[in-house]
């Protein structure tokens, strides 16, 4: 029997459920759980904020240890490394059937029918579809891949969300080197994106932030300048550092209304902005389209990421990434008899994560 914490409602208490073990056939992977951390998606969902199909078992952020291959299973991860019963593995959240319209367009993570863990409705043949677990059965096609030994759990498990979107944000807006970026929101993504832009070659990494404590944590990440989104210092300070161009890169990872419309104040002409903190309903944003036009922006949102991307965001920690302090973006550790406690202060700290390891 596997123990699973099956969440059923906004206002419902976490309930903890056994279920038999799935069987290992095909090409089914089963993984022993040692960590999944509570991404920011677990939370709007967890109180409401975000809708999904119930009963469900909540987190996407997993790292875990191959316990059993199916008996057609190749004993080689998704860049081709081999690996062993008792190797750790993470894999990405989103599973393309490999065969429709996104999936054949190299969009599998928008695939028409998809497969996400952490956020998929308890089933029979599928019973364990998230982090908050023992045990997990891989579902087939999932892109998982070997952690290097030199990342620990607390760092391997958001790879697979934080991390894997970062590298896909950056993508997506292009060469990084030489460019002046601005990151709106100094959460784990934030935090991530200024790390991954410096060691990208940024010359400037602008952070914006309304509290002091994430903007003095984005400078060990990091940031070269800092601000407050609530005064003109802002606006004014990246006017001065660019000689009033703007910024040439702007990441949105803030998802606040206001967020989003100072990234279209402070992009320069010819500049890229990319929308990736929205991942909950929110107000709508107002824009003038021929400004649009005349500073000839690029606007483009980033949702979820292509299993490549996780690929980059490993082989990211592994290498300059150490120099940064990402095991203490996980401020705490709950056990999986303890995950209410778990959400109550991820909900208290959203600008860092909680693990629970079963």
């Amino acid at each position: 029997m596997v123990r699973a914490v099956v969440f059923t409602g906004p206002d419902q208490p976490l309930q903890q459920v056994r279920f038999a073990l799935s069987e290992t056939v095909g090409t089914a992977v089963r993984v022993r759980i040692t960590c999944c951390t509570l991404c920011r998606s677990d939370l709007h969902t967890h109180a409401g904020r975000r809708t999904q199909l119930m009963p469900t078992i909540l987190g996407h952020e997993i790292v875990g240890r191959i316990e059993e291959f199916g008996p057609q299973s190749l004993r080689i991860d998704a860049r081709g490394v081999p690996v062993e019963v008792g190797d750790r593995i993470t894999w990405a959240i989103a599973v393309g059937c490999g065969t429709c319209f996104f999936c054949a367009d190299d969009l599998p993570q928008k695939c028409e029918k998809p497969y996400k863990y952490g956020h998929e409705q308890v089933r029979l043949d599928q019973p364990i579809g998230g982090g908050l677990a023992d045990t997990i059965v891989l579902t087939p096609n999932t892109a998982w891949f070997r952690v290097p030994d030199t990342i620990s759990d607390l760092v391997a498990a958001p790879a697979n969300c934080a991390t894997a979107t970062v590298a896909a944000i950056l993508r997506s807006a292009g060469s990084i080197v030489g460019r002046n970026v601005l990151v709106l929101g100094a959460g784990v993504l934030g935090l991530t994106a200024c790390a991954m832009a410096r060691s990208a070659g940024a010359t400037a990494v602008f952070v914006s932030d309304p509290s002091s404590a994430s903007r003095d944590r984005a400078m060990s990440f990091g940031a070269t300048h800092t601000y407050s989104p609530e005064s003109g210092e802002l606006s004014a300070g990246i006017a001065e550092v660019t000689h009033n161009r703007g910024a040439d890169i702007v990441l949105e990872l803030a998802g606040v209304p206001s967020s989003v419309e100072a990234g279209m104040t402070l992009t320069r002409i010819g500049g890229t902005l990319v929308l990736a903190g929205t991942v909950a309903p929110t107000a709508r944003v107002l824009f003038d389209p021929e400004k649009i036009v005349r500073r000839m922006l690029t606007i483009r949102g980033v949702h979820n990421y292509h299993p490549r991307d996780l690929d980059t965001a490993l082989t990211f920690l592994a290498g300059p990434g150490c120099e940064f302090p990402f095991e203490k973006l996980v401020s705490a550790t709950y056990s999986l008899d303890n995950v209410e406690q778990a959400f109550i202060e991820a909900h208290r700290q959203p600008g860092v994560r909680i693990a629970v390891m079963p």
